[in-house]
């Protein structure tokens, strides 16, 4: 097809200068350039064909219809590169008729727009790589896939395939013909691209159990990462830790040992606390008269009392020997203290009551008695979930004297100079 082409055109457009009183041929040098000049106008009038109209209409389409894909494409100009092969194709196709008399400038020319189209088709693909995964990135299922880790495989993938390419257009060699050599080089290539393989059978396993991706909080000592991950790759997971630094961590490591997500706990939209108080156990007593009278005054504890002594009453009734504090069932000053905080838990706007909340006694040791609070604030974020922890104590420590409770501390240098006072 092309070579009847190139038979009509060429003595067409001698007779055409002929026809104008400029004596040519088919094969002289004034054809020639009038061919490269209708060359490069074809190839010009194809490439505003492709900017102005193709790609202008697809982007107005496109931007119509989705509005995810609109910015990506526009960022890395997949259209406009994409428009940019077919001019080059134009030129290659008039490449035997210019220089149909000349087989060395033929074979150069030829050899060189072929490089030039392989360049620009790759060129093109890898900015449709890179716009596949800007457009995952927009969406929620698609950041929890490894998206960089298969883009830059893809890359890895055709890099390799226009190296073959290359090297079969400059030795005017038959791909297949290279590629049946390829898998002696199986070997070596495995030992170069070790870690990018690793990686990539680490971020299939990372993206099916939804492991890890970008936006998680993880941690994981053993790299010395604690914070939000910023770029999950092909063999590395960067991580920026909340002190600002960044800790690179190979893909493959998290599949391999233990690391700390903290994603649930993100997702659930409640953060735990957990923290206890120790208290000093010489300061746990029965509730006696003067103290429930105070403690009566408090109004969250009100309806904890008022059931307490009813159920008391009932208990100890009929008893003669309650004379004594042992006998019998009677309020601790402890156990009021526990009921009061689970009232104010409870009451708190900032906790969420359809989770686990709690106030419970740890085992005792030498350091007092432990009284954990366990809950879940309404707040995620770091700064809110440490005000909300800090005011729950606050106001823990500060109610304890209202119980005749006392918090336990080791001595400092303040309590064995008061002890030396007074025993002098």
């Amino acid at each position: 097809m092309e070579q009847e082409v190139e038979n009509k055109l060429r003595p067409m457009l001698a007779d055409w200068l002929t026809s104008f009183g400029m004596p040519a041929q088919a094969d002289d040098l004034l054809t020639v350039v009038l061919l490269l000049f209708v060359a490069f106008a074809m190839a010009g009038v194809v490439y505003f064909i492709a900017i102005r109209i193709l790609v202008r209409g697809a982007k107005r389409l496109i931007e119509r219809g989705s509005s995810i894909w609109f910015a990506p494409l526009t960022k890395h100009c997949l259209l406009e590169k994409t428009a940019q092969i077919a001019p080059v194709g134009v030129l290659e196709l008039f490449t035997p008729m210019v220089f149909n008399h000349w087989p060395f400038w033929d074979h150069l020319v030829t050899r060189s727009l072929e490089l030039v189209m392989l360049a620009l088709l790759m060129r093109a693909l890898f900015a449709g790589l890179d716009t596949v995964r800007s457009a995952a990135s927009l969406t929620t299922s698609g950041r929890r896939l490894p998206m960089q880790s298969i883009v830059q495989l893809g890359k890895v993938f055709l890099f390799i395939v226009a190296l073959i390419f290359f090297f079969a257009i400059m030795l005017d060699k038959s791909p297949l013909y290279l590629l049946s050599g390829l898998g002696v080089a199986t070997g070596l290539v495995m030992l170069v691209f070790r870690d990018t393989i690793l990686g990539f059978v680490a971020g299939i396993q990372l993206a099916a159990n939804r492991m890890v991706s970008a936006g998680d909080w993880i941690e994981m000592a053993k790299y010395g990462a604690d914070g939000e991950v910023l770029e999950v790759t092909l063999t590395t997971v960067k991580v920026q830790n909340w002190d600002k630094t960044i800790t690179m961590i190979p893909a493959y490591a998290l599949t391999t040992d233990s690391f700390r997500n903290w994603r649930g706990m993100q997702e659930s939209g409640g953060r735990r606390i957990k923290r206890s108080v120790l208290l000093d156990v010489n300061s746990v007593k029965f509730v006696d008269e003067a103290l429930l009278a105070k403690l009566k005054e408090i109004s969250m504890l009100a309806p904890y009392l008022a059931q307490k002594q009813s159920e008391l009453a009932e208990a100890n009734a009929g008893r003669d020997d309650m004379a004594m504090s042992v006998n019998g069932r009677r309020l601790t000053n402890l156990g009021c203290l526990r009921a009061y905080l689970d009232a104010y838990l409870q009451a708190s706007s900032h906790l969420r009551p359809e989770m686990t909340m709690m106030v419970r006694q740890l085992a005792p040791s030498e350091l007092g008695l432990p009284m954990e609070i366990y809950c879940f604030t309404n707040d995620t974020r770091w700064p809110v979930y440490e005000g909300i922890q800090a005011d729950i104590f606050d106001h823990l420590y500060a109610i304890l004297p209202e119980f005749e409770l006392k918090a336990m501390q080791r001595p400092t240098g303040q309590d064995f100079a008061r002890a030396a006072a007074h025993s002098s």
